[in-house]
């Protein structure tokens, strides 16, 4: 069992960030290291199977969750696998492919959480958990751009999963160590994604990072632009870490170099090692924006999937 590969599952619903999100933890641990799984590759019928039968991809019973559960345990423990792939652009599914797992292996997906046996595979578990307005805004734009849609399609669409939103993606968010909420400030839903804030639920599931002594308490009427408070997480206590789109390059270096100081392998990552590309979002227009809460979030995940090799290897 020495060296096996540590596992990190990204779950959220369709469009809640998830690949931009995996995008730079994998900068971050070396696209050489990572092995990327997509559960949606694990669906149990194409596109236009789920419309004869009136079933949505979200339903556990769209998905072949067993082969799902039992391909995790395989690569967990080191071992190759034959993986599905299910085609968005067409689709429909293609040849299967031969996996094998590296240093790191990242879940993401829709439903990777929803079994007992798939959650034990994972050694991190965040959830994505943006407000619904703005998950519907990024699914239009992405269905539209990507996918060949029309946006009254993908309105239509986002109404008819919202059943199974509720009952089957949405729960997954109490198996989290880590909640990730990217939302606009001043609930202005038109503002570019660069310029979302975030907030971080930490479950005390995981050790997570001591910021504390690098954060100071509100000052009077002025909020700093990080924060870190108690709060309660679907009923349980959770520290929260929320930062500010407007926080300044000096505030979140702070931040990080908490991380580097626990997690030096993370040093060449942090902005004053000179990474630019974390943080890195696409904007309405195609360009290329930079998001200093995306950055720390990319570098704290990555943190905690770097700390779980010091701890699972042996």
């Amino acid at each position: 069992m020495s060296n096996r590969p540590i596992i990190l599952g990204i779950v959220g619903d369709s469009a809640a960030g998830k690949t931009t999100l995996t995008r730079g933890i994998a900068q971050v641990l070396g696209e050489e290291n990572v092995t990327i799984i997509c559960t949606d590759d694990y669906h149990k019928y194409d596109r236009v199977q789920r419309a004869t039968l009136g079933i949505t991809a979200l339903h556990p019973d769209c998905n072949y969750l067993d082969i799902m559960q039992q391909h995790l345990s395989l690569l967990r423990t080191g071992q190759p696998i034959l993986k599905p792939v299910y085609s968005h652009t067409t689709g429909t599914f293609e040849a299967p492919k031969y996996i094998k797992p590296n240093k790191f292996v990242i879940v993401e997906g829709l439903l990777g959480y929803s079994t007992r046996g798939c959650r034990d595979c994972f050694d991190v578990k965040v959830y994505l958990a943006p407000p619904e307005t703005l998950r519907a805004k990024w699914k239009i734009k992405r269905d539209t751009m990507k996918r060949g849609y029309s946006p009254e399609q993908v309105l239509a669409e986002l109404e008819k999963r919202e059943p199974d939103s509720e009952n089957f993606i949405r729960p997954q968010r109490k198996w989290a160590d880590l909640v990730v909420t990217f939302y606009p400030p001043n609930e202005e839903i038109e503002e570019d994604n660069s310029r979302l804030n975030v907030r971080l639920v930490l479950r005390p599931t995981i050790p997570h990072p001591d910021f504390t002594r690098i954060i100071q308490q509100s000052d009077g009427d002025t909020e700093p632009p990080v924060r870190l408070g108690l709060d309660r997480d679907m009923g349980k206590p959770v520290d929260v870490l929320e930062i500010d789109s407007h926080a300044t390059a000096e505030q979140v270096s702070k931040l990080e170099k908490v991380l580097c100081h626990e997690m030096p392998d993370l040093f060449p990552h942090c902005s004053l090692g000179g990474n630019v590309e974390l943080g890195k979002i696409t904007g309405t227009t195609d360009e290329v924006l930079q998001s200093y809460p995306l950055a720390l979030t990319q570098l704290l995940v990555s943190f905690h999937s770097l700390k779980a090799t010091h701890v699972h290897h042996w």
